[in-house]
């Protein structure tokens, strides 16, 4: 029998939780469309590494981040400009640009490695926020599977007006025609926050798998919660105030 992967929490824990940070932390150990199981795994290191950063802390707190010049604090040995980019979509996503993605692309970055970078931090930076927020120990590093990156760019990905290409809503995906299936809203219509990483379709993949049993999806929560709907919205609104998240 598997272990739990919060096994020692000091009180119960979901078990569609467990299950969904489990697949989603060996999700982050396989090799990737563009970045390797080892470096997909560095990437964890650096967003716990980002915390701590004081180049981070202080543009976070300038200005503009432009403003301050320095070096990151450092936990890899991932490429320069991977790391600026784990740092800053760590630390201070908000005030994230096109110009930031557009230099990064310059020093070598692709789109597609940089939708997968966003893929992983974002997984990261929720898994820990629930252990921080639980008083648990953040989990160890993904354990990593040998093996090369795919190189795999869906050829349906068109321009549609953000910042990287993306998958249509409209059901267009050819060989990615499935996608966006599993969501409760009408396939003329898939938030961009859904389509944001279809650049990648497995980071698509890996957030819905996160997304049903952590997040309130449709208008009524699974019954078995110990929070009401009402409860739900309160302290979600709270916690999106406190991280300046208002999509």
């Amino acid at each position: 029998m598997t272990r739990a992967i919060f096994s020692d929490a000091p009180y119960p824990i979901r078990a569609d939780l467990d299950q969904a940070t489990r697949k989603a932390w060996e999700f982050i150990g396989r090799p990737g469309n563009w970045w390797t199981g080892a470096e997909r795994a560095a990437f964890v290191a650096e967003v716990r590494s980002a915390r701590d950063c004081r180049l981070c802390a202080d543009r976070r707190d300038a200005l503009s981040p432009y403003a301050i010049q320095g070096e990151h604090e450092v936990a890899s040995d991932l490429p320069a400009v991977a790391i600026d980019a784990t740092h800053r979509l760590t630390t201070d996503a908000a005030r994230l640009s096109e110009r930031a993605v557009r230099e990064w692309n310059a020093a070598g970055l692709t789109d597609e490695a940089y939708v997968e970078i966003v893929s992983i931090v974002s997984t990261v930076m929720g898994i820990d926020a629930f252990c921080d927020a639980l008083e648990i120990p953040l989990l160890p590093l993904p354990e990593v599977r040998a093996g090369k990156p795919t190189r795999y760019r869906p050829a349906e990905a068109v321009d549609d007006g953000a910042w990287v290409p993306m998958i249509p809503n409209n059901g267009e995906g050819g060989n990615e025609a499935d996608l966006y299936d599993r969501l409760p809203a009408s396939r003329r219509f898939v938030p961009n926050v859904i389509r944001a990483m279809s650049l990648v379709p497995d980071a698509v993949r890996n957030l819905l798998d996160l997304l049903f049993p952590f997040y309130l999806v449709g208008h009524n929560p699974k019954s078995g919660y110990s929070l009401d709907r009402r409860q739900t919205e309160l302290v979600a609104g709270r916690v999106s105030a406190l991280n300046e998240c208002f999509y």
